[in-house]
């Protein structure tokens, strides 16, 4: 049983697919608490569900490409098998987790999307930096950005840990808080092997809509 906090269909906004067409199923509950967080609504209310009953829900999309969310989705054990189930049944399935817990009982073929949590989220001494070691060539690592510092902070730390040859590495503002084209200037400056993003998402409908 998943408590299950919403499951929609929209376009992907983060990561390198974005654009795509994407079914959400976001899981209720986080061991986070980032100072930026957008999703504060999924940290207590959900609704209970099957791993079958949610598969059904999945089909009425008619979409191949699915996406595992939170939260922090790796908190409740019924993910697992969930994330089995879909891909059996043939979805391009993705993770986003929050990068404290570890991911080594995550399916190979998912794309986990990795977050590191910068200084400005207040949750950097929760970072798992080993789970760094247990990523495949197609998953990837996001760094959410407050300002200059942190940005210094995940430059250091992108070349210390030598990560942008082997995944690929997305450095994206915080929506509303740091400028995209600062941002993209000092990726410029230092030529950073990195993916700039935005949350689209808000981009086309709004910063609070919530289910897009």
């Amino acid at each position: 049983m998943l408590k299950i906090n919403e499951i929609y269909a929209s376009i992907q906004g983060e990561s390198s697919h974005t654009g795509l067409p994407c079914v959400f199923i976001r899981l209720t509950g986080c061991n986070l608490r980032c100072s930026w967080c957008d999703t504060a609504y999924a940290f207590h209310k959900g609704d209970d569900f099957t791993v079958d009953q949610i598969m059904q829900k999945i089909e009425a999309f008619a979409l191949p490409l699915v996406e595992i969310t939170g939260g922090e989705p790796l908190m409740q054990e019924d993910v697992y098998p969930l994330m089995e189930a879909l891909l059996e049944k043939g979805y391009r399935v993705m993770l986003e987790t929050g990068g404290a817990l570890p991911i080594d009982g995550v399916p190979e073929k998912v794309i986990k999307i990795l977050d590191i949590k910068c200084p400005g989220s207040g949750e950097k001494e929760k970072n798992r930096l080993e789970n760094l070691q247990l990523l495949a060539p197609h998953d990837e690592v996001k760094f959410v950005l407050l300002d200059r510092a942190d940005y210094e902070w995940s430059r250091d730390l992108l070349k210390k840990c030598d990560l942008a040859p082997s995944v690929q590495v997305l450095f994206s503002p915080v929506y509303d808080r740091l400028d995209l084209k600062d941002l993209s200037e000092w990726i410029l400056e230092d030529r950073l092997p990195v993916r700039l993003q935005t949350q689209l998402h808000k981009v086309i409908w709004s910063k609070n809509a919530i289910g897009v």
